[in-house]
């Protein structure tokens, strides 16, 4: 995967945008980058447009167990936002799931009193998460 981007990864070319905005252009161009230069801006965007999964989400993981908080270009904690939306998803992989609930609870533990809505997407995260699952730092 190393040197890879998501339209050799996937075996298929996006052709040019047909919508003009930032979020399209973004996306179209992200997906022509190499995933191990990913920003953890550039994660968030394709996670939080639900592109590329398969291979970005055990990424984004990789770098939510450095920095639990990490963020884009938003506020501490938008690269988890993005990665805990895709839960159906995480779900269906117990390992990355597993990884990705003791990330939300060490950053849980960080926001101490900030950002009550993280705090709260994260709850409902964790308390969706199959029983068995969650393992306690």
């Amino acid at each position: 995967m190393a040197g890879k981007a998501l339209d050799e990864l996937e075996c298929f070319a996006w052709a040019e945008p047909t919508f003009d905005s930032y979020l399209v252009a973004t996306s179209h161009r992200l997906r022509k980058k190499p995933i191990d230069e990913f920003t953890v801006e550039d994660l968030r965007i394709m996670i939080g447009q639900k592109i590329g999964l398969q291979h970005l989400l055990a990424r984004a993981v990789d770098e939510l167990e450095r920095e639990p908080l990490a963020q884009g270009d938003y506020y501490p904690g938008d690269l988890l936002a993005s990665v805990i939306e895709c839960g159906d998803l995480l779900r269906a992989h117990p390992e990355l799931l597993n990884r990705i609930l003791m990330v939300a609870e060490r950053a849980a533990a960080e926001l101490g009193n900030e950002d009550e809505d993280l705090r709260a997407r994260i709850r409902m995260f964790v308390a969706s998460s199959p029983d068995g699952t969650r393992h306690s730092t």
